[in-house]
């Protein structure tokens, strides 16, 4: 199984909690968080840091099926 990661830009206000919870996954740029990589295999991590995003900015699909697995809805 392999995940999409996504930050919407627009909305990320640069917290920096995603790359503090998962810095293999996410990076601060400019004052905008960014995935490391698009794609990558499934990671606990990179969950909590969508769930603990708190304007969820970020979104973890299944690459496959396009189901969204993070944040919780």
């Amino acid at each position: 199984m392999t995940w999409l990661i996504e930050v919407d830009g627009r909305t990320c206000i640069g917290s920096g909690i995603c790359a503090g919870t998962a810095p293999d996954h996410f990076t601060l740029v400019d004052g905008t968080s960014r995935p490391t990589r698009r794609e990558t295999d499934p990671a606990d991590q990179a969950v909590d840091a969508a769930e603990s995003c708190p304007v969820e900015a970020i979104s973890i699909r299944d690459k496959e099926t396009g189901e969204i697995l993070a944040p919780q809805q």
